[in-house]
């Protein structure tokens, strides 16, 4: 059986799509069948990894309106998959706050995909609204994208007591797979200070490959296309590798 990422943080512009389509797409490279989840309404994961926001999407999958096989659409990255959103997934937000099992509606629609794939990546949105719970829900470990600066220290932590309610309460199995850095800019003091504050405090849950500032991370979303088909000898497209790897070696 597959083992599920959700990738959170309720803080926007962290890299956190970016690092979706891009630790995605070089676990398919190293043999291992992906599945990204695109579970923000804004779908920019999708656009990023040049697939269709037609319907059926994800919306159509947890309202039952589509089957698992209907929503996936394949990425031009051999052995990458992924099921795209669109604009309708805001009106799930809404539908699914008076439902009893509300949280649980992605993980449903996942089992039955966990025996077909290696890893499942689910890209959420920069909130903990009931969309990311479902992310929650559903996955075995969160990954942490977390810029260097001064207030996502301050977001950490509510991040982090989000989780262990989730832990408590909606996923007993749920655990923190690791926090990564992105957008690293080595000749700031700040930068290096955060790095060394959050090392300090979280240790073995930091991992060691950090994801610096790069433009080309920046223009690969506008084709459609994972670093590693846009430009894969670039210093972004070489950390993420390494941070994929490190991804799987720790399971």
């Amino acid at each position: 059986m597959g083992k599920c990422f959700v990738f959170v943080n309720q803080k926007g512009g962290v890299g956190k799509t970016t690092s979706v389509i891009n630790i995605g797409a070089y676990m398919a490279l190293a043999g291992k069948k992906t599945l990204l989840v695109d579970f923000d309404p804004q779908g920019n994961m999708s656009s990023g990894v040049g697939v269709s926001k037609d319907k059926p999407t994800v919306y159509e999958l947890i309202a039952g309106l589509a089957s698992p096989a209907d929503v996936i659409k394949h990425a031009s990255v051999k052995n990458l998959d992924a099921v795209s959103a669109s604009i309708d997934l805001s009106g799930a937000a809404i539908e699914l706050v008076d439902q009893s099992d509300r949280e649980f509606y992605l993980k449903k629609s996942l089992e039955n995909l966990k025996n077909d794939y290696d890893y499942i990546l689910i890209d959420c949105p920069p909130s903990l609204g009931i969309l990311t719970l479902n992310g929650l829900a559903a996955a075995d470990a969160v990954l942490v994208p977390m810029q260097c600066e001064y207030f996502a220290l301050e977001g950490i932590t509510l991040l982090l007591q989000t989780v262990k309610k989730v832990q408590q309460g909606i996923n007993k199995n749920l655990v923190i797979g690791g926090i990564f850095f992105t957008m690293y800019d080595s000749r700031t003091r700040l930068a290096q200070d955060v790095v060394t504050q959050v090392k300090s405090y979280f240790k073995d849950l930091v991992f060691s490959t950090i994801i610096p500032r790069n433009v080309r991370l920046s223009e690969a979303p506008s084709r459609g296309q994972p670093i590693c088909e846009y430009d894969p000898s670039c210093v972004g497209a070489v950390s993420y590798k390494k941070l994929a790897e490190e991804v799987m070696r720790r399971g």
